[in-house]
């Protein structure tokens, strides 16, 4: 039995539209993943994630100034986005239950539009419950025009039920692009 070439040829084609589909398939699926992930680590608190929940809602909240939290500030940037992303300090101390405040400077290095976006970590993850940013620049993309310096704060809270174990918690972000912008 010998298969002719058109049938050869009519069976590639068919695979090919296959592999098209295949392939079409895991770029969605690449694409529906990164929201996917957040969600799973918004809920469960793995990788750091952060609730952006208030805790100024909690009436029954007191400041416990009989410790005090070290909490240090990461940043980095994705290699090759063109940004300079650092915290204004490395570290505070902050009492749990108080309002602090640390400003990150971002400057886009580059002559084009940069669209990015900021993901927060903490560490250790256990702790990542109980930092609450109340106002953070993560919460949304942020856009830089060509040579743009801002100054963006991230302001949180240090919930009081934090284990008094914990002497120093460390907020990290990534900045990622998150879209290539035209110029």
């Amino acid at each position: 039995m010998s298969v002719s070439a058109f049938d050869r040829q009519r069976s590639n084609v068919r695979l090919g539209i296959k592999l098209g589909f295949v392939a079409l398939f895991f770029v969605g699926f690449g694409f529906a993943m990164v929201p996917f992930y957040d969600l799973i680590c918004r809920i469960t608190g793995l990788n750091g994630k952060t609730n952006a929940v208030a805790i100024v809602a909690d009436k029954n909240t007191q400041i416990d100034f009989s410790r005090s939290v070290k909490v240090e500030f990461l940043s980095h940037s994705m290699p090759g986005v063109g940004l300079h992303f650092k915290p204004e300090g490395f570290s505070i101390r902050v009492h749990p239950g108080e309002i602090s405040r640390m400003n990150y400077t971002i400057t886009n290095t580059t002559d084009q539009v940069f669209v990015g976006q900021a993901i927060p970590s903490v560490t250790p993850a256990v702790a990542a419950q109980y930092f609450e940013k109340l106002e953070c620049f993560c919460f949304s993309q942020q856009t830089f025009a060509p040579g743009e310096t801002r100054t963006m704060p991230v302001v949180f809270v240090v919930n009081p039920k934090l284990d008094p174990d914990f002497g120093t918690v460390t907020l990290s972000y990534t900045f990622f692009e998150a879209v290539k912008a035209k110029s």
